[in-house]
């Protein structure tokens, strides 16, 4: 099936040839380095991919959810030409430009004379002559853990990487065609997504299982490490509010809604430590609200959660401008499960930093500049915005097309809210900000060679038929986010929350009537929460995650809004009580 797949050739011996070697699954990243390969990981699909689905990623240098094809990978059963049909049919069904056995058609047309031998071998038995390009790779076993893999040749000392991942010692399945062309002197084809691999720094095997072991419990450990201090939290606060009065109610939820915010730097932390899951889990459960403590010793009102929004936005901006990798290997970022994206941030941090850069505006407006005029207000959102987005979304940084149109987005809204210039202008600002910053961040990742996403989906795409196909790629992918039973079982909850919103609108107004700033910031991040919703491959999961956000600052707002009825009522009942007995 190998070699049928890849469709090996070989006239003549040149001088130059690629082996292609499958060791044996047990094969370690130490072994790979201590025989004298530049070792690495590789992902070796998107999500869990069958072993015969790595060996066609490999061999067509591309790859897409499995849930994009109509129909499941056939099972070799003898007949090859028959098999290798039903693959390629399959392959045509995906919004992509998934094409079966290139790097075998390209090899034939470009330069007959080049030699790639596929193999099954020991790695002991593996000679690596001169002139040749050794690529040996742990076979898949049908499971989503990353594969070893080696490489030895001209130019490779040294831990592996590629501009896939940006990531020292981990590879994509789909770099390995590039690969192997860019060895020949081939221009790699644009229906291939992966691009060459290359060797950096020292070789240290013991670096890449560190990274490997880190990556293995990114995706395990998000329940125990962030859902379960998140309940307990809020089982404490419900605790506080039903047997404390309304004063100790309010201060508790304060204590909350900072705890929630400031759970995201020490999950950076997190990953700069990499310690045990309980270790990470008291870090976050009790360092989150310690933090939290102490902001609200040292600033009142709105100014806490102001300064503590712009704490953790900050702490994600320099790491993604210092192109530091702990925010790929903290828990809330890109999951390495998937094998999507190994870099920037994901659709989890998108959705939260949104609400944080843009209602945390507004609460930092309310509490350190409350007398400024509309303009200057509405400027300070949407400066707050494009700066959000030009780090979040520019290929060098986070790499996030989808922050090219959250955060214009939630930043128009908002400048124009606050600013009171009626409805049409809210519409026009919102339709027009995300592709005025997409168009400037196109431009800056063409002079730059920033090589991300955006420049690979869109800017590179051949057509409008590429662009469609990139379009119906994300919204099945999105439609499908709303039929995982863990992100289902909550939408009910939030679909309440919106309709309980909508019902007590008055009551969030009475709230808000002194703070406009605030009421601005909360209409332009609730903009950017359903955008990304509607803009993401995992929509749902960026509603369920923004709306969390959006309830942590209304509940600020709850615990900020001026003592009116409810305490006034409660102490008017208490004095009639006791009236009659005075």
């Amino acid at each position: 099936m190998l070699a049928f797949a890849w469709g090996s050739t070989a006239v003549a011996a040149p001088p130059q040839r690629v082996v292609l070697a499958w060791v044996p699954s047990d094969t370690t990243v130490a072994e790979l380095a201590a025989a004298g390969f530049s070792p690495g990981i590789m992902s070796a699909g998107l999500g869990t991919v069958p072993a015969e689905q790595t060996y066609l990623d490999v061999g067509q240098g591309n790859r897409v959810f499995d849930s994009l094809y109509d129909r499941p990978l056939p099972k070799h059963q003898g007949d090859a030409a028959r098999w290798w049909r039903e693959v390629v049919e399959r392959a045509e069904s995906a919004p992509a430009d998934i094409v079966p056995g290139l790097l075998a058609s390209k090899l034939r047309s470009a330069d007959p004379m080049a030699r790639l031998e596929v193999r099954r071998s020991a790695l002991r038995r593996l000679a690596r002559p001169p002139g040749t390009l050794t690529i040996a790779i742990a076979r898949p076993t049908g499971s989503d853990a990353p594969l070893p893999i080696g490489i030895a040749g001209p130019g490779f000392d040294g831990n592996l990487t590629s501009d896939s991942t940006r990531m020292d010692g981990y590879v994509l399945s789909t770099d390995v065609a590039p690969t192997i062309l860019e060895y020949f002197g081939i221009e790699t084809p644009g229906e291939m997504s992966g691009r060459p691999i290359r060797a950096q720094g020292a070789v240290d095997p013991g670096q890449i299982e560190s990274l490997g072991d880190r990556m293995d419990v990114i995706y395990p450990r998000r329940g125990p490490v962030v859902v379960l201090p998140l309940v307990v939290w809020l089982l404490l606060t419900a605790g506080v509010a039903l047997l404390a009065g309304a004063t100790v109610a309010r201060r508790a939820v304060r204590v909350l809604a900072l705890s929630v915010v400031y759970l995201l730097p020490l999950l950076l932390l997190g990953a700069a430590l990499e310690p045990g899951q309980l270790a990470e889990a008291l870090l976050v459960g009790f360092g989150a609200p310690a933090l939290a403590l102490v902001t609200l010793a040292l600033l009142s009102g709105y100014r806490a959660i102001g300064v503590a929004s712009a704490l953790t936005a900050l702490a994600y901006v320099a790491d993604m401008i210092a192109g530091s990798p702990l925010t790929s290997l903290s828990l809330l970022g890109p999951n390495p499960a998937l094998g999507a994206r190994f870099y920037g941030i994901g659709n989890e941090l998108e959705a939260p930093l949104a609400v944080l850069v843009v209602a945390g505006t507004g609460a930092g407006l309310a509490g350190f500049a409350p007398r400024i005029s509309p303009r200057s207000a509405a400027a300070v959102f949407v400066a707050a915005g494009l700066l959000a987005a030009f780090v979040f979304a520019a290929g060098r940084f986070g790499a996030d097309v989808g922050a090219a149109i959250v955060f214009p987005v939630g930043a128009a809204v908002a400048a124009v809210a606050i600013a009171g210039r009626g409805r049409w202008p809210l519409v026009l600002a919102a339709l027009a900000a995300p592709l005025a910053v997409l168009a400037l961040l196109a431009l800056i990742d063409l002079l730059s060679g920033a090589d991300a996403h955006l420049t690979r989906s869109v800017l590179d795409a051949g057509g409008f038929g590429d662009l469609a196909d990139v379009a119906q790629r994300r919204l099945q992918l999105s439609a499908r986010s709303f039929a995982k039973p863990a992100l289902l079982a909550f939408l009910p909850v939030v679909l309440g929350l919106g309709l309980l919103a909508y019902l007590r609108r008055d009551r969030l107004r009475s709230w808000l009537g002194e703070v406009p700033a605030v009421r601005a910031g909360l209409l332009g991040a609730l903009a950017a929460t359903v955008v990304g919703a509607l803009a993401n491959d995992s929509g749902l999961l960026l509603l369920e995650i923004g709306t969390a956000y959006l309830l942590v600052f209304t509940g600020y707002a709850w615990a900020e809004r001026p003592v009116n009825s409810v305490e006034s009522t409660a102490s008017d009942e208490k004095l009639q009580l006791r009236a009659p007995h005075v």
